[in-house]
């Protein structure tokens, strides 16, 4: 299948390091980040990540957003299931803040570049390192029969970083270790054929947004995985399942409310909920809540979600009903954003030598035979 062209003799360009580069680039500052189509979001994604970025957004950081359909069949998906997901998570993202004129919002398989440079990518890791990746270990550990997707995602991730040459990543501190793998691949990159990528940081955030805790069981992370439905809140649900929910939710036996995040978690979340979604400190709300018992205080939560999340409930089912829209913006996005991959992974392509043997590129390949 792979036959051998006597008739040209492939010059290896001389290998570069980075430190022998005479000016180390200044990187522009670059966000980049992106979240599975997996049906409606809960709480925690939304509080905890998807209003980080619209912050981001709105603050006039160069924001590149991804829908990353990719990753999500590295496990088996129904796919009109898959198409209706991404359909959807578009039209969360827009109800929440995303705005396409200020933000490149995409859809991951529009732009091919990501799956390329992944492949570049990938032989440059080695199997060892993917291993040790936390979630490669928790998810095949519940398989019979892994899939390579699944044991080679983290470089699609890094690929998905490394096209847009983000220099910053939002992320939770259970995706850590999956950064530092674009890191090291950027650093091994550019040591070998010169400064080509950033090194990309974290932006964690270090308040309670992204640690939101089940309703039922707080000592657990929100989850929709869990098997009980009353252990968290979608967005898309309605105001009496969300008064429902938080009337349900597991506290204590102490009917004062206090914020005690070690002694009493589920007040602790209730009331990092209803600061989030009202935008005051728990410490104000405390004040506020005086001579009211927790069962009491569990109708201010309910009330002060209702109302946050009531409008952005409305958005995505206005969005859903307008699907032509929603394709319109992911098309855009993804023309604009691959205009930018190309341009990274011709640059790419053209350090490792596999930039194709126009007439032209012949013609320079000769001349550098004749000089050497």
């Amino acid at each position: 299948m792979f036959q051998r062209l006597s008739c040209l003799r492939l010059v290896r360009p001389a290998v570069r390091n980075a430190s022998t580069e005479a000016v180390t680039p200044t990187w522009p500052r670059k966000i980049f980040s992106g979240v599975q189509p997996t049906g409606a979001l809960h709480i925690g994604n939304y509080l905890g990540a998807i209003k980080r970025w619209v912050d981001l957004q709105n603050s006039g950081e160069d924001v590149t957003y991804c829908i990353v359909d990719l990753h999500s069949i590295t496990l088996p998906q129904d796919p009109d299931l898959l198409r209706h997901n991404s359909l959807q998570m578009a039209a969360t993202l827009l109800a929440c803040g995303i705005n396409p004129a200020k933000s490149t919002l995409f859809l991951q398989s529009g732009v091919p570049q990501h799956a390329e440079l992944s492949w570049i990518l990938g032989c440059m890791t080695t199997m060892a390192r993917l291993t040790h990746l936390p979630q490669y270990k928790e998810k095949s550990a519940k398989l019979k029969e892994i899939p390579l997707g699944l044991y080679i995602y983290p470089v699609l991730q890094a690929a998905d970083i490394m096209l847009y040459k983000a220099t910053h990543v939002p992320v939770g501190e259970d995706q850590v270790q999956h950064l530092q793998l674009a890191q090291s691949l950027a650093r091994a990159f550019n040591n070998r054929f010169g400064a080509t990528f950033p090194f990309c940081n974290p932006i964690i955030s270090d308040d309670t947004s992204c640690r939101l805790k089940s309703l039922r069981d707080p000592t657990k992370k929100m989850s929709k995985s869990d098997p009980d439905p009353k252990s968290c809140i979608m967005l898309t649900d309605k105001a009496d399942a969300i008064r429902e929910k938080i009337r349900k939710s597991v506290t204590d036996f102490t009917s004062e409310v206090t914020f005690e995040p070690e002694t009493r978690p589920g007040v602790a979340n209730l009331l990092t909920i209803h600061s989030l979604a009202s935008g005051k400190s728990p410490q104000l709300i405390c004040e506020e809540a005086k001579g009211l018992n927790t069962g009491q205080y569990k109708g201010l939560v309910a009330d002060a979600l209702v109302a946050h999340l009531e409008p952005i409930r409305a958005d995505i089912d206005r969005y859903l009903a307008d699907p032509g829209y929603l394709a319109t913006v992911i098309d855009e996005g993804c023309e604009r954003a691959r205009e930018t991959a190309e341009r990274t992974l011709h640059e790419v392509k053209e350090k490792v030598g596999m930039n194709g043997f126009s007439l032209a590129r012949l013609s320079e390949v000769a001349r550098k035979e004749r000089v050497e």
